[in-house]
């Protein structure tokens, strides 16, 4: 049996689905990069006055600049970010602080921390090996390849929390929640409760596969709840349409079956990389990255057995690589 069928069309209907800026009403913005798969992250602008925040920069310097672009052609608020928040250190939410010239620059302190571990040079000495890999190399090619790491220059926090931040753009208040670890150590929301909008980074990929690289599952299924409790009509996530609260639920339904399914295939005595393959994912056939399983059962994996081990990252793409040639 597989989980009841998510809903689909989890896009909220009055914003299309497409590349570019999207106004959102009462100044505050979203910035959306069609497919939502690796690298193609979404982020946001909340602008009160002469006043903006910027929540997360893109993969690269490229496209974080044709962003910002776009933002100062619909407010001069924009000319000059006072604050940009990074919801978490993936680089496609964090490459392009640099653009953000003088801005405050805020994360969760975990977060801050992660990004000093993994800089661009990483993934562009991936890609430089990728031709020797094989099968690898092409799914990382695939998945990285339109990006320039070479390009960027790593700029970090300037200011860090624990727990919870309040920051003011003129007189609408942004509420910046930890709710990891999760997805990564360091998840946070960020809620305009004047908008009735939340931003929530990699806590949601809508119509796409999340990839729990962390975890614990109960965290990320506590912190759908607690978008849930807010009020709020518009969400905007990390990866994928704007969508509203049944597209919240659809991603806290996904966590919870997968969790089940893993589990009782743990208790089978299958290996991991067994269990993604077993486990029946047909109702999500219509969400991307379906290859991301082998990561979010791993992730299980280590949690149902209390090991704290570090992932191998090289034999997690290699699954996944595998699953997707496998899917295609």
């Amino acid at each position: 049996m597989t989980a009841s069928s998510p809903t689909t069309g989890l896009g909220l209907g009055k914003f299309s689905y497409t590349k570019g800026l999207h106004d959102l009403g009462n100044n505050t913005y979203a910035w959306l990069q069609p497919d939502g798969g690796w690298g193609w992250s979404n982020a946001g602008l909340i602008v009160d006055g002469d006043q903006s925040l910027l929540v997360d920069t893109l993969f690269d310097v490229p496209h974080t600049r044709d962003m910002l672009d776009a933002m100062r052609g619909a407010t001069k608020a924009a000319d000059a970010i006072n604050t940009l928040v990074n919801t978490h250190h993936n680089g496609d939410h964090c490459y392009g602080n640099e653009c953000c010239h003088g801005a405050e620059i805020v994360a969760h302190k975990l977060a801050a921390e992660a990004m000093a571990h993994e800089p661009p040079s990483m993934l562009a000495g991936f890609l430089e090996m990728a031709p020797e890999l094989g099968e690898l190399g092409d799914y990382l090619t695939k998945c990285f390849g339109p990006f320039d790491f070479k390009g960027v220059t790593p700029v970090l926090p300037t200011t860090t929390f624990e727990t919870e931040l309040e920051r003011m753009v003129g007189n609408k208040k942004v509420l910046l929640k930890h709710v990891g670890p999760a997805h990564t150590p360091g998840d946070v929301l960020a809620y305009v409760p004047a908008d009735k909008t939340v931003f929530t980074g990699d806590i949601l990929f809508i119509e796409g596969h999340p990839i729990m690289w962390e975890g614990p599952v109960s965290n990320w299924i506590s912190a759908c709840d607690n978008i849930l409790a807010m009020n709020v009509d518009i969400v905007v996530p990390g990866h994928g349409p704007i969508t509203d609260k049944r597209g919240v639920t659809a991603v806290r339904n996904y966590l919870i079956y997968v969790r089940d399914e893993a589990r009782k295939r743990f208790d089978a005595g299958l290996d991991s990389f067994e269990a993604a393959r077993d486990i029946n994912m047909t109702d999500y056939d219509s969400w991307g990255d379906g290859e991301r399983i082998a990561v979010n059962v791993a992730t299980l994996y280590r949690e149902f057995r209390g090991d704290d081990t570090p992932h191998d990252t090289t034999t997690l793409f290699s699954q996944m690589a595998t699953l997707a040639k496998d899917r295609a």
